[in-house]
């Protein structure tokens, strides 16, 4: 997270290394790792869910690793594809295909390796569903969202955040073998969070986006309805999150967080609406991240102590 922030505020970037410690860095930062740290939070949480405790420590193994690797796989095809508006944005010109470190050839080598590493894994060390799941997620973000909705509609993120919704349904269906109503409701929770959480950090960089051709709701619609369209997502999720309660789906722990979490990302999309600085923006993207990371321990404890 505080990488992401830095650059987007401009920080100096790092001295380059040398040799082969410079090589491992760039296929590290070619795979997204902060993306691959947030599926993973949600793909375990639906795990303990779903085996109401400590799943299996050999399927949590393979299933992290089997899911790490498909994000890195997605993470790195997006690289390839989108090296030349990479170049033009202060947030992504770093990144190695654009830098020059990574050749385009290697980079899409490393995601098709990857990727069948993944598939494999999963498949026979965890179970077919997690494994086309998983497949299903990375090829969605792959050809839907990064080949055709980034470049041609506002709505990109909206649309796109579904392959964000996949690892707790891969977590749930590794140790149940099946889709159940609370990776359901996770999902959910995960694809109305995404917009703005993502159109937070957006607000903060409307101009490198133009500057890309990228067609990000800021700088298509405006700042005014961006944020009009975060708050609304906002209440939505609030909502949502509330009314799984008495639906069954969670219970009384979670309806807690739900209140006093969701209570507080509602507020931050309140204040951002009535402000026009981007530091209330950047606070609403900082805290967007605890809020999953609490809703996802939330739904955990709920689960666990209401077995």
């Amino acid at each position: 997270m505080s990488s992401t922030l830095s650059r987007v505020e401009g920080a100096a970037a790092p001295l380059a290394q040398t040799g082969w410690r410079a090589t491992l860095d760039d296929y590290y930062e070619l795979v997204k790792p902060r993306i691959i740290y947030l599926l993973l939070v949600t793909t375990l949480a639906a795990m303990i869910m779903a085996a109401r405790g400590v799943p299996p420590l050999a399927l949590t193994f393979w299933t992290l690793l089997g899911g790490a690797l498909a994000a890195a796989s997605a993470g790195a095809f997006n690289c390839v594809y989108d090296s030349d508006i990479d170049s033009k944005m202060k947030r992504t010109m770093n990144r190695p295909v654009p830098r020059g470190s990574i050749t385009p050839n290697r980079a899409l080598a490393f995601a098709m390796v990857l990727g069948v590493v993944s598939f494999l894994l999963l498949n026979y060390f965890v179970n077919p569903l997690a494994a086309w799941l998983s497949l299903g997620g990375n090829a969605y973000y792959v050809f839907v969202y990064t080949m055709w909705l980034k470049r041609t509609t506002a709505q990109n993120i909206v649309i796109g955040g579904a392959a964000g919704s996949i690892p707790p349904l891969v977590g749930w269906a590794a140790v149940t073998g099946s889709i159940g109503w609370p990776a359901v409701g996770l999902a959910v929770l995960i694809f109305l969070w995404t917009p703005p959480h993502f159109w937070a950090l957006a607000l903060m960089t409307e101009t490198d986006y133009d500057k890309a051709g990228i067609p990000m709701m800021p700088n298509v619609h405006g700042v005014a309805r961006t944020k009009r369209e975060m708050l609304i997502y906002t209440i939505v999720l609030f909502v949502f999150c509330v009314a799984l309660v008495p639906l069954h789906v969670m219970g009384p722990i979670f309806l807690v967080a739900a209140l006093i979490v969701g209570g507080w990302f509602l507020y931050d999309a309140i204040n951002v609406l009535r402000n026009d600085s981007k530091l209330l923006a950047r606070g609403m993207f900082k805290f967007s991240l605890m809020y999953l990371a609490l809703m996802c321990l939330a739904a955990v404890i709920d689960r666990v102590v209401f077995a």
